[in-house]
């Protein structure tokens, strides 16, 4: 079933009027009077509906059921990544939408190969990214996509959660597994990972400084568009959200 976020959508009297791309949307897909969507809040609330009108400039749906939205965890994610080259931002976004992640920041760190002037340019592509990842995997909200900075910037969102892990690929650290045993009921994480080639050793200091735990993910090298998406995913089993 074809999913909508209410941005530029009104809803009044059981009726919902979708105007803008969403509206474009809808006549690119295809649909036809009678069949079926689902409009959601952004907020966490679907709105099941039946299409009455599908003309270019505005669609009309009347509204059949109001639900919350099944497909939200019950841990808020917090992605972090130093800054990969080329487009793998867009598959770390992407992936991380699809397994759960509430927002996903990009930082430079110290061995970042990719160093545009100003990232910033590229929000809006990167929030496009996330809304149709969030229509096609059924999540209540857009996670959003934002730029940190340095590590510095990273780590001051990390401590504010309940849980911030520090993933790194050599030197001292804590085995992720054990880490999230003591996670069931936890409400909050991050998780920072870095660029290709890695943190050095002074950015996993500042890491364990400022109270975050510093982990590892078994033997085996995961790429910089991978690891995010292993540890989030473990994070969601370990929480109970992937049942």
């Amino acid at each position: 079933m074809a999913r909508f976020f209410m941005a530029g959508t009104n809803i009044k009297g059981g009726m919902a009027i979708m105007t803008g791309r969403d509206a474009e949307h809808v006549r690119v897909l295809r649909l036809r009077p009678g069949e079926d969507v689902i409009l959601c809040d952004g907020k966490g609330t679907d709105y099941k509906c039946r299409l009455v009108m599908a003309e270019k400039e505005q669609v009309a749906a009347e509204v059949l059921e109001v639900v919350p939205c099944t497909a939200e965890p019950t841990v808020k994610v917090s992605i972090l990544c130093g800054l990969p080259k080329g487009d793998k931002t867009d598959y770390i976004i992407q992936k991380s939408v699809e397994a759960g992640a509430e927002e996903i920041f990009f930082f430079q760190s110290a061995r970042c190969v990719a160093r545009p002037d100003k990232p910033e340019k590229k929000l809006e592509r990167w929030q496009r990214i996330a809304e149709e990842a969030a229509k096609q995997s059924g999540r209540g909200i857009i996670p959003q996509v934002g730029w940190a900075g340095d590590l510095a910037g990273a780590l001051d969102v990390a401590v504010k959660k309940d849980l911030g892990l520090f993933m790194y690929e050599t030197g001292e650290r804590e085995p992720l597994d054990r880490v999230l045993e003591e996670a069931r009921g936890l409400g909050s994480a991050a998780v920072i990972t870095g660029p290709e080639g890695g943190f050095e050793k002074f950015e996993a200091d500042l890491a364990r400084i400022a109270g975050l735990r510093v982990c590892s993910m078994g033997e085996r090298i995961l790429r910089c568009e991978t690891a995010p998406v292993v540890a989030l995913t473990a994070i969601m089993y370990a929480t109970g959200n992937l049942s």
